[in-house]
Formats: C-alpha cells, sequence, structure tokens
C-alpha cells in the first residue's frame, strides 16, 4: 500500500498504461505491483522509504528532462475542476508552435485521454487502480512509451485529488494547481499543502461567478497566505477570458528551459 495516503491497500494493484499516438496505434500494458501490509507503527518507516524512492526517481526524470529541454508542468486538481477542458485548449493553441504531449493520470477509462488525443497531442494514459496519484516510476514508464520530442512541452495531469499530488515529486519544473469557483473561496486553506508546492494556481470558471457565491480576491490572498510567492490566474477554459495569460506564462516557461539546456 501507499503509505503516505493507504491507496492501493489490496492483494496486488494494476497500473495500465496506454499510448496514443497520431499514427492511429494504440499499444497497452498492465503493469502488477505486490503491496505490503504493516502494521501502523511501522507507517512512518515505510512512508519515508516510499517518499525517498519516489524523490530518487523523480530526481532521474528531472535530469532526462533537462538534458532534452523538455518544459514539465503537473497539474493537479479535485475532481470536476476543469483541467482536461483547459488541457485541450491549450494544446490547441501551443501545438502551432511547439510538440504537446500529455501524460494523463486516472483511476479508470481512457476517456481523458481519448479527448486529449482527439485536441491534437500525443498521450499515454495511466490508470492507477485504487491509486489516488500519479508517481514518479509511473511517469518513468510512461515516458519510455510516450518518448516526448526535445523543446517540447509535457503536461502531466494528476488523478483528482489535492492531497498527496503535493507529496510526489515527478520531476517537473513546476506543480500547477486548478481550482473551479465552483468549489469554495476557502480551497487554498483546507489544502494547504497543495498550495504551497504550487508554482501557479489557476482559478476556472469564472464566467459561472455572477452565479455562485466566490470571492476571487479572497481566494487568491488565501493562495498567498500559504505560498507567498505563487501567482493566481483567473481564466475560463469555456469562453476563453484569461487564458492568454496562461498561455503566456507556459511560453515564458518553455523558453527558460531551452535557455538553460
Amino acid at each position: 500500500m501507499c503509505a503516505t495516503c493507504g491507496c492501493g491497500e489490496s492483494d496486488g494493484s494494476v497500473i495500465t498504461i496506454e499510448t496514443h499516438t497520431h499514427d492511429g496505434h494504440t499499444h497497452t500494458h498492465h503493469h502488477v505491483h505486490e503491496h505490503e501490509h504493516d502494521h501502523p507503527h511501522e507507517t512512518l518507516t515505510l512512508e519515508q522509504k516510499v517518499l525517498a524512492k519516489n524523490d530518487a526517481i523523480a530526481e532521474q526524470n528531472r535530469r532526462w528532462f533537462a538534458d532534452h529541454a523538455i518544459t514539465v508542468l503537473n497539474l493537479t486538481s479535485s475532481p470536476g475542476s476543469g483541467k482536461t477542458t483547459l488541457l485541450e485548449r491549450t494544446i490547441r493553441e501551443l501545438s502551432g508552435r511547439r510538440s504537446v504531449s500529455v501524460i494523463e493520470g486516472d483511476q479508470e477509462t481512457t476517456l481523458d485521454a481519448d479527448r486529449i488525443h482527439s485536441a491534437g497531442a500525443n498521450v499515454v494514459q495511466v490508470n492507477t487502480g485504487a491509486g489516488c496519484h500519479l508517481d514518479a516510476s509511473m511517469i518513468e514508464r510512461a515516458l519510455a512509451k510516450l518518448q516526448p520530442a526535445d523543446s517540447s512541452v509535457l503536461f502531466i495531469e494528476n488523478v483528482g485529488n489535492l492531497v498527496c499530488p503535493a507529496m510526489f515529486d515527478l520531476g517537473e519544473m513546476g506543480k500547477v494547481v486548478v481550482i473551479s469557483v465552483t468549489e469554495g473561496t476557502d480551497k487554498p486553506l483546507k489544502y494547504p499543502h497543495m498550495f504551497a508546492a504550487a508554482t501557479l494556481v489557476l482559478v476556472n470558471k469564472i464566467d459561472l461567478l455572477p452565479y455562485v457565491d466566490f470571492d476571487l480576491e479572497s481566494c487568491s490572498q488565501y493562495a498567498r497566505l500559504v505560498n507567498r510567492d505563487v501567482t493566481v490566474l483567473p481564466v475560463s477554459a469555456k469562453t476563453g477570458e484569461g487564458l492568454d495569460a496562461w498561455f503566456t506564462w507556459v511560453e515564458m516557461n518553455c523558453r527558460a528551459s531551452i535557455d538553460s539546456d
């Protein structure tokens, strides 16, 4: 089991990696991992071992990304924040300028990967089964199938969860937290670890502001209370409002990756 959250607590969990590419071929691979069952007093030790192993693989991923000048952004959110819709629009906007690929994380189905593929990006679907987050080893295996181009941008759409993804480094350049105005103004205070780990916060569905009880300014202040350096951008993935600032932010980070190569 995952000691940090208890996900995958069973006799074994199956991680499925499914690849979509523009040549129309699909490759599916199943990886079965046995999970140890530990007594409560051993949980802390196991958690430290799990995170230490994850961090070592994440550092390998990070070096590989740097060697190939690939900009990698880890998108996290609660379920239903609209991050897949955001990714679809982002792919269509950026694909004319640079290669875009996606690692798509979900517990089950390839529904989101199908949407991403239709938007024009190569995509690998990682199904975590009972697991509530992606880890660095899943990214490592997905990369072997995806093979993103040099000087490209790779989006990792994490499993919908604002708890465990904060703890697991994947080797990314930064974490982008997507929240929606339907989730409540105090989200950053309720999930401080996720917002503290974020480089950018996107407040999505601002087209619904007239219809919901949400204070954009207060939410931004709460985010900066737990992370004084975080950037907050209000956007609507549905109408496109505010997305130019998001696209510019991504492009600036892409140029930074290339310049540091």
